[in-house]
């Protein structure tokens, strides 16, 4: 699996150390995630991504803190904000995600955060939930169904509304089956790292009416935008084009501006 085997490699070690660690909970009620992505007729939403090196781009704009971009990004209208965790691919941190936590709440904002991991064990999600996260991302392709499943209900007992990420239509087969409510459909091949915005749209066009639809990767302009808008997906991230901008709020304010049209 090339790139895919060496994360899934590092997350059994991290997985191990997260075990050895007590949990420090959190009283905090997460924001419902659902409802700030369903578009329910009107702009297409959007996701704004914090993550400082891509394995396809390399490194990225460090000229904000995460804290300061996730504010900078919810003050630009994004609906919520996804923050890298991972980091030893992504340069993320689990103390990205708190960080920016707590500068959403500090300044009023009730924008919910994504914790944007390659989940493969429960206790994953409970860090997730206890460092702020309001949804988790679990990834069909990298577990098979029935963990997918545990996974999603592990979810949901901690209060967070798991993104469900798929590529296929057999991804999105299990995905349904473990009950997903956010479904987000990735245009680039995790492994390869090779777009195919046809296969995204045409897994998109799939997603039960009711399940909110996301797509994930390759928007990097307001037209691209604005293309995604004209269908029926829900939601759509941002990563690279707005992490490629010291200062990503005229970027990401020109894209929601398109969202609307």
């Amino acid at each position: 699996m090339g790139l895919l085997a060496d994360i899934l490699a590092s997350k059994a070690r991290e997985v191990a150390a997260l075990r050895a660690v007590a949990r420090t909970p959190t009283a905090r009620e997460p924001i419902d995630a659902p409802r700030a992505l369903r578009r329910d007729g009107g702009p297409l939403r959007l996701l704004a991504e914090v993550k400082l090196r891509s394995p396809s781009a390399g490194p990225l704009s460090r000229a904000l803190t995460p804290a300061a971009r996730a504010l900078a990004y919810a003050r630009a209208g994004a609906s919520m904000v996804s923050v890298l965790c991972d980091a030893p691919h992504f340069d993320g941190s689990w103390d990205h995600l708190a960080a920016a936590r707590q500068a959403l709440d500090a300044a009023g904002l009730q924008v919910p955060l994504l914790a944007k991991e390659f989940v493969v064990d429960a206790r994953q999600i409970a860090e997730a939930r206890d460092r702020g996260a309001d949804s988790v991302l679990l990834i069909a392709r990298i577990v098979d169904a029935p963990t997918l499943a545990v996974l999603a209900r592990a979810a949901r007992e901690e209060g967070l509304e798991p993104l469900v990420e798929v590529a296929s239509e057999a991804e999105l087969e299990a995905a349904m089956t473990a009950g997903a409510h956010i479904v987000g459909v990735n245009a680039r091949d995790l492994d390869s790292l090779a777009m195919d915005a046809a296969r995204a749209a045409r897994v998109l066009d799939r997603v039960p009416p009711g399940v909110v639809a996301v797509h994930l990767s390759g928007l990097r302009t307001p037209a691209d935008v604005a293309r995604i808008a004209a269908g029926r997906t829900d939601a759509a991230l941002v990563g690279e084009a707005l992490m490629r901008q010291d200062d990503p709020a005229p970027l990401l304010a020109a894209m929601v501006e398109a969202a609307r049209n």
